[in-house]
C-alpha cells in the first residue's frame, strides 16, 4: 500500500474475526434482528439464558425468523409454517409431517457474551476461540464505572476507525468541548504488534478544554490552573479501540504514571459492520473515580453522546462524498499513521481469507 495514497476507500470486512452483535441486555426470549456483516442474523435466549445467532431466513422459504417465537428450551419458530430450529440450526418439528427433512438446517453462529455484549463470529466457527475477543475489560471491571449507546452510523465501519485512531480532528469537529489546538501541536507515538496499534498523545501544562475542566470538578472541586493531558488509542482488530484519556494537574507526574491528581477515563469503542456503507457502532465512556455516582455516569454518557454526533454527522457526509467521487483517492497526512497500520492490518486479514487481492 502506497505511503502516500488508500485506494480501498470501501474496505470489505474480514469474517474471522469477533463483533458486537448487541448488548447483552438487547437480546431477549423474544428475537430480534440485526444485519451483521451484511447478513440478516436472529437473535434469542435459550430457556436457561443463553445467547443463540441463527441465520435470519426459514430453510423452507426464507421467512425471517427473528419474527418468530422462541419455545420449548432453545427453539425458534418460523412465524410462516411453524417450523421449529433448535439453537445450533437444525430444525426438530415440521407441521403437518412425521419426517423431518435432513437438509433442513440454518446456520448457527459461534456467540460469547462477555464485557456486557454479546459478541458472534461470522466466519469458518472452527476458528471461533473466545480467547480471541478484544480486550474491553474495563466495562466489568469493579474499578471503572459508566455507561453507553449504541450508533447507527451509514458509512463504512474503516471510515470510524479512521476517525478514532487520529484524535486531531476534535480541534475541528468538537472545538465547544474537547477540542483544542494543542491536538494538533503535541507530537505522538504509533507501535504496533501482532494484531494490535497504539497511538500515545501527550499535551503538557496546557488549560483544560470544558469537557475535562467539568471532570476535574467533578473530583476536585474549583479546581483551576494547567493540566497535563493524555490520549492513548489500543486498537485491537478487527474493530475495537480503546482510548485511555484523562488530565491531571501540571507537573504532579501524571506521565511518569501517577495520575491521582487527575481524573482518567476510557473510551470503549466497537465497530461492527453492518453493510459496506453502513456499521453498528457500540461505545461506552468508563471513568474510574466518584464510582457511586449515577449522576456523573448519566452525564458523561450524555455529554460524550452529544460529542460523538458531531462525529457521525461529520462520517456521514464523508461516506456521500465518497460515493459522488468514485475515483478520488485517499491521501495521508502524518497524522494517519495509526490508521494506516490499521488499514494493514485488516487487509492481511482479508488477504489470509481469499477476500482481498494483496496489491
Amino acid at each position: 500500500m502506497s505511503t502516500n495514497t488508500v485506494t480501498a476507500k470501501i474496505l470489505p470486512h474480514p469474517l474471522n474475526a469477533w463483533y458486537v452483535a448487541a448488548w447483552d441486555h438487547e437480546v431477549t426470549r423474544k428475537p430480534m434482528s440485526r444485519r451483521i456483516a451484511n447478513r440478516p442474523v436472529a437473535l434469542y435466549r435459550t430457556e436457561d439464558g443463553r445467547a443463540v445467532a441463527l441465520a435470519d431466513a426459514c430453510w423452507h422459504r426464507l421467512a425471517p425468523l427473528s419474527q418468530g417465537k422462541v419455545v420449548g428450551k432453545d427453539g425458534l419458530q418460523c412465524p410462516y409454517h411453524g417450523i421449529v430450529y433448535n439453537s445450533a440450526g437444525r430444525c426438530i418439528s415440521m407441521p403437518a409431517q412425521e419426517t423431518i427433512n435432513p437438509s433442513a438446517i440454518v446456520p448457527s453462529f459461534p456467540v460469547v457474551e462477555r464485557y456486557r455484549y454479546v459478541w458472534i463470529w461470522m466466519g469458518d466457527p472452527t476458528l471461533a476461540d473466545p480467547d480471541l475477543v478484544p480486550d474491553m475489560s474495563q466495562m466489568t471491571s469493579e474499578e471503572w464505572a459508566g455507561d453507553g449507546l449504541t450508533i447507527h452510523a451509514d458509512c463504512n465501519y474503516q471510515l470510524i476507525l479512521d476517525n478514532l485512531m487520529d484524535l486531531t480532528h476534535e480541534e475541528f469537529v468538537h472545538s465547544s468541548s474537547i477540542g483544542q489546538e494543542e491536538l494538533s501541536e503535541s507530537e505522538f507515538v504509533v507501535t504496533h504488534e501482532g494484531n494490535r496499534v497504539t497511538v500515545t498523545r501527550w499535551m503538557h501544562n496546557i488549560d483544560a478544554p470544558p469537557f475535562w475542566l467539568k471532570n476535574m470538578r467533578d473530583k476536585f472541586p474549583g479546581f483551576e490552573g494547567k493540566v497535563d493531558r493524555w490520549q492513548i488509542i489500543h486498537f485491537e482488530a478487527p474493530g475495537t479501540i480503546r482510548i485511555d484519556v484523562g488530565v491531571a494537574k501540571a507537573g504532579t507526574g501524571a506521565p511518569e504514571g501517577d495520575r491521582s491528581q487527575g481524573v482518567n477515563g476510557f473510551v470503549m469503542n466497537t465497530i461492527t459492520p453492518e453493510t459496506d456503507r453502513s456499521s453498528h457502532y457500540f461505545w461506552a465512556f468508563m471513568r474510574n473515580y466518584r464510582l457511586d455516582s449515577q449522576l456523573i455516569t448519566t452525564q458523561l454518557r450524555d455529554g460524550v453522546h452529544g460529542v460523538f454526533a458531531e462525529d457521525e454527522a461529520m462520517l456521514q457526509a464523508q461516506q456521500a462524498a465518497i460515493d459522488a467521487n468514485p475515483d478520488y483517492q485517499f491521501y495521508n497526512l502524518n497524522i494517519d499513521s495509526g490508521g494506516m497500520w490499521v488499514r494493514r492490518i485488516l487487509t492481511a486479514m482479508l488477504e489470509a481469507e481469499g477476500r482481498l487481492v494483496a496489491s
